[in-house]
C-alpha cells in the first residue's frame, strides 16, 4: 500500500510500476533486438504504451485533436514516452513529452537516445503548473494519467492556456460509475494514488469551466473491459521477471491491486471515458 503525501504516493506507484525502463530494455532483449542490433522506434511500441487501447487509442486520440505533421503537440503526463514515439513516427509531429516523476522522464529521454527520435522533447514539470508560455501549443493529449492529480481544474485551465486560440484538447481517463462506493474510492487512492475520480457529465462540466467549447465525451468501458482482461494476464506472466526485479512482495500486492481494479471495471462500477474539445 502507499505511503505518505498525495505526490509520493504517486512516485510509489511509478517506482514499482511493470511498465517500465527496465522492463522495456528486458523485453527488447528477449526478442533479439536488444542494444547491440540498434532497436528502432517501432520496435518499442510493443512494449512502451503505458496506457489502455495501444497504438490504436493514441491514434484515435491524435485523429479527434486533428494532429498532423505541422502540429506542436503536448502530451501531458507522458511517462515513458510512448504515444509520443508514435505520434512522430506515424504522423510527424514535434512533441513536448511533459512527465513529472523522474524516473520515468530519464527512461523516455534514454529510450528516446536509444531509437534515435529526435523530434520528441522530454521536459520534466508538473501539470497543474505547466513550464510553457500561452499559445505555445495546438494539440493537448493526455492518456489515463489525469486520475492521479487532484486539481483536476488547474490542469485543464493550463492546457487551455498553452493552447494556440482553437487548439485541440484530448485525452482518456478513468470514471466514476454509478456503484463505485468511498471504501472502493479510498482503495483506489490508497493503493494507486486514484483522486478526485469523476464522472463523465462532471468532466465535461470542468473542461467548459477550464474555457473549452465544442466538449465531447465518449463512454469506453465496454471497450476497456477486455482489455484490463488482458492486461491482468499479460502482468501475471511477467511474474518471473517482476520478482526478480521488484521481489515476491511487491509482486503480490500489485498483483492484488490489478485484481481489485478488474474487479471495479467488470462490476461496472468504474470505467474509460475519452473528452475532445477545442480552445
Amino acid at each position: 500500500m502507499l505511503q505518505g503525501t498525495p505526490g509520493r504516493r504517486v512516485s510509489e506507484f511509478y517506482d514499482h510500476h511493470p511498465i517500465s525502463e527496465a522492463g522495456v530494455l528486458a523485453a527488447l532483449a528477449r526478442r533479439g533486438r536488444g542494444l547491440p542490433e540498434g532497436p528502432t522506434v517501432d520496435d518499442l511500441f510493443e512494449f512502451d504504451q503505458d496506457h489502455y487501447g495501444g497504438l490504436a487509442a493514441v491514434d484515435a486520440l491524435a485523429s479527434r485533436a486533428g494532429v498532423g505533421a505541422q502540429s506542436r503537440v503536448l502530451d501531458v503526463c507522458a511517462g515513458l514516452g510512448g504515444p509520443a514515439r508514435f505520434l512522430s513516427r506515424r504522423r510527424g509531429s514535434k512533441v513536448v513529452a511533459l512527465e513529472l516523476h523522474a524516473g520515468r522522464a530519464l527512461g523516455a529521454t534514454r529510450l528516446n537516445r536509444l531509437v534515435g527520435e529526435t523530434r520528441v522533447a522530454v521536459v520534466r514539470g508538473d501539470a497543474t503548473r505547466l513550464p510553457f508560455g500561452s499559445g505555445a501549443f495546438d494539440v493537448c493529449l493526455s492518456q489515463e494519467a489525469l486520475l492521479h492529480i487532484a486539481d483536476k481544474p488547474a490542469v485543464l485551465r493550463e492546457c487551455h492556456r498553452v493552447l494556440a486560440p482553437g487548439g485541440r484538447l484530448a485525452f482518456t481517463d478513468w470514471v466514476a460509475r454509478p456503484g463505485l462506493g468511498d471504501r472502493e474510492r479510498e482503495r483506489l487512492w490508497e493503493w494507486m494514488a486514484a483522486t478526485t475520480l469523476q464522472t463523465l457529465e462532471s468532466y465535461r462540466v470542468l473542461i467548459g469551466r477550464a474555457g473549452f467549447n465544442a466538449i465531447d465525451a465518449e463512454d469506453l468501458s465496454e471497450e476497456w473491459r477486455p482489455i484490463l482482461r488482458r492486461r491482468l494476464a499479460m502482468y501475471r506472466a511477467l511474474r518471473v521477471d517482476t520478482v526478480a526485479r521488484l521481489g515476491e512482495q511487491r509482486y503480490e500486492e500489485y498483483d492484488q491491486l490489478y485484481a481489485f481494479f478488474v474487479g471495479l471495471v467488470e462490476d461496472g462500477k468504474l470505467g474509460g471515458g475519452r473528452f475532445s474539445a477545442s480552445g
